[in-house]
Parts: structure tokens; C-alpha cells; sequence
């Protein structure tokens, strides 16, 4: 990232900053400190050119948003759909999670406003989503303190809850292994499995490719910096070919 666009060094770029984020989350802060320090990751506090003034990071905003932030979802789906526990859960975690929360948070223009040490203005991918999805919460615990509970439930169903219609209309809070395995179920009557065809790269980064059977064929591969995640993403390609195999077919 180019180091113009950020770090927010100087009183006035700080204030300007300040005025800029206020004004993109539509709320207005009594006390600014608050969401400066929202703004604040850990590893600024160690940057060699970090506003001396500036003490604080936002871990301790974060931790109290994701309560809130989890606290106003699952009164909303408590409230408005009319579900199971278990649905309510799998939505909730299609909210609550640092891939929706940073999109959100970079759709909002947060990235180029959030101070950062040099190292961590240079990651890409899942590290810098997640830091974006950090602020996200962050700013959420920044509102809550500032304004209570109400400013904070207008913020998350203005950004937040907004996209629950995409992730219902396209079963979005299903993984994509828990929906292979429900058209398996239903069209094929197996079960499928997983098993690991092989790793690369040294240990601590180390990538896993994994295929994914019904019985003895192999529908799909995936890849993955954890098992977890080439399972997915072996689901989610194998899905595709049973789809395809299956065309008239719906998930129920």
C-alpha cells in the first residue's frame, strides 16, 4: 500500500481522518477518543513512526463489539425469523465473521483509514481482511460506549444485517460441506469423505490438497493452508459437479 494513504501522523490528519469515518458510519462521537483508538491496530504502537501521542490500541474496543455485534444478530434472528437454534447459530456465524465484516469494512473505505505498522500495511489476503474485520468490531465497541445500544443497532442493520437476504436466498450460512453432504444424502445415498492427497511447501506454510470421494469416486480437489479449508474448498467444487450431474435438482 502506497505510505501516503496511511499512517495518520499529525494532529490535523488525525482529526480529518476522525471526521472522515464518522461520516461514512453515519454517527457522530461525543468522545472522538473513542474511536481513535478503534482505529488503532496493536502493531502501530511499535512503529517507528507512529504519533507519539497515541497510546492505546483497539483490542479491548474489539473484544467488547463482538459481544454487542453478537448480541444484536441473535436478537434480530430471534426476533424476525422464526428458526431453530441450530439455523440461528449457522446464520449468526454467516454474519459474525472477519470474511463478511472485512468486506464490509473495505466496502466502507476502513482499510486506508486504519493505523498500522509499516510490516502490516504490506499484508495482503486473509491477515489484512482480518484486521479490517478487528476495526469493524472495534468501532462497534466504540459506538456502544459513546452512545449505548441504539446507535449500534442502526450501524449493524445499516452495514451488517442488510446482507442477510443474499446469504438466505443462497443458503450462504450452509458450508459447503455441510451442502454436499445433504445432496448426497438425498440424491446418491452416501456419504461423502475426505482424505489428504498430499502437502507442499515447509511446515509453517505448509498448503493441503485434499480430494473429496462418494464411495470410490473422487468428485473434486481442493487446497488449503489448514485441512479444514481444502475440505472446503473440495466441497465446494465437488458440489458443482453433482449440480451438474444433477440438474433439476434444489437443496432443500
Amino acid at each position: 500500500m502506497n505510505k501516503e494513504l496511511n499512517p495518520l501522523h499529525t494532529a490535523v490528519q488525525i482529526e480529518e481522518k476522525l471526521e472522515q469515518v464518522q461520516s461514512i458510519v453515519g454517527y457522530h462521537f461525543e468522545d472522538s477518543r473513542l474511536l481513535l483508538e478503534a482505529l488503532v491496530h496493536r502493531s502501530y504502537l511499535n512503529d517507528k513512526d507512529k504519533n507519539p501521542t497515541i497510546k492505546n490500541h483497539n483490542e479491548r474496543l474489539e473484544f467488547l463489539g463482538d459481544a454487542v455485534l453478537e448480541l444484536i444478530v441473535t436478537d434480530y434472528l430471534y426476533e424476525k425469523m422464526g428458526v431453530s437454534e441450530g439455523v440461528m447459530t449457522s446464520l449468526r456465524s454467516s454474519v459474525v465473521n472477519y470474511k463478511l465484516l472485512g468486506s464490509v469494512g473495505n466496502n466502507l473505505g476502513l482499510d486506508d483509514l486504519i493505523l498500522l505498522s509499516k510490516g502490516e500495511r504490506e499484508e495482503l489476503g486473509k491477515a489484512r481482511l482480518t484486521i479490517v474485520a478487528d476495526c469493524m468490531e472495534a468501532i462497534i465497541g466504540a459506538i456502544y460506549k459513546d452512545g449505548g445500544i441504539q446507535p449500534c443497532i442502526n450501524f449493524i442493520h445499516q452495514f451488517v444485517l442488510i446482507h442477510l437476504p443474499d446469504i438466505l436466498a443462497n443458503k450462504l450460512y450452509k458450508d459447503s460441506k455441510t451442502l454436499i453432504q445433504e445432496f448426497c444424502q438425498k440424491h446418491v445415498k452416501i456419504t461423502p469423505h475426505y482424505r489428504v492427497l498430499h502437502t507442499e511447501g515447509k511446515d509453517h506454510e505448509k498448503t493441503f490438497i485434499i480430494g473429496v470421494w462418494i464411495g470410490a469416486e473422487k468428485l473434486s480437489e481442493g487446497q488449503g493452508r489448514s485441512k479444514q479449508d481444502a475440505e472446503a474448498e473440495a466441497a465446494k467444487y465437488g458440489l458443482k459437479v453433482l449440480e451438474m450431474r444433477y440438474p433439476l435438482s434444489t437443496h432443500e
